[in-house]
């Protein structure tokens, strides 16, 4: 009985074969799960946001899937993009955060995280991690920094960035409202952190109406020699 159904399966994707032709079957390891993230620094604090909606296609697997993890009490990662490849990133950099820690004692500083994240997207080249981040911190001197880096470890200091699935609608915004790119007055550079609280909450908002990757809520972490405080703004569901 099962080698008849066999035999009539196989048939049957002969015929298929001669009616439309060669055909190939792929596979793709890679998945954009969607999300957006934005970050942004200041002169003594560092704030960095990301929604928190799963997605796949068409479907919401969840409306909670964090895209900030705390590296250290001065260091946040913003990632989007592929959610495994996500989780994997980050239990690497925590190990090698804690093996630091152990061998010297003290947590490592957000540039050398940097740099460490740099090497490790990097020594991923061939088959990349399907990751888009932002590390966003406080270097040595209390100054607020974000890196923004592509899927293979270049990186730079950026004014502001946005990642993921929004990154279209909500740049832009950053690029007129805090780096004042392609203007001619250009207003203080040092925006307060109320300022950039109201840029992040603008630009969910906007990119909530017109993405449909991004929604639910927003988690906001803002940086400071304090410490890491959360924050949390909610988006529409549907």
């Amino acid at each position: 009985m099962t080698s008849h159904l066999l035999e009539n399966s196989a048939q049957k994707e002969y015929n298929m074969t001669r009616k439309l032709g060669p055909f190939q079957r792929d596979f793709s390891p890679y998945d954009n799960n969607g999300g957006t993230t934005l970050a942004i620094p200041g002169d003594n604090w560092a704030l960095v946001a990301a929604d928190t909606r799963l997605s796949q296609g068409y479907s919401i697997h969840t409306r909670y899937s964090p895209k900030l993890y705390q590296l250290t009490e001065k260091c946040v990662i913003a990632t989007a993009g592929c959610q495994t490849d996500t989780a994997t990133l980050w239990k690497l950099l925590k190990a090698r955060l804690t093996h630091y820690e152990h061998q010297h004692g003290k947590p490592m500083s957000t540039p050398a995280i940097a740099q460490m994240l740099s090497n490790i997207l990097y020594s991923r080249r061939f088959f990349p991690y399907y990751t888009f981040n932002m590390l966003a911190g406080l270097n040595d001197e209390g100054v607020g920094e974000v890196y923004g880096y592509d899927a293979i470890g270049s990186y730079q200091l950026i004014h502001a960035g946005a990642m993921g699935s929004g990154q279209s609608l909500i740049q832009p915004l950053l690029d007129s409202q805090r780096s004042f790119k392609n203007q001619k007055y250009i207003p203080n550079k040092d925006i307060s952190l109320d300022y950039a609280r109201s840029l992040v909450r603008d630009g969910f908002q906007s990119a909530g109406e017109r993405d449909i990757y991004t929604g639910d809520s927003v988690d906001i972490f803002i940086i400071t020699k304090d410490g890491v405080q959360l924050e949390t703004m909610q988006l529409k569901k549907d």
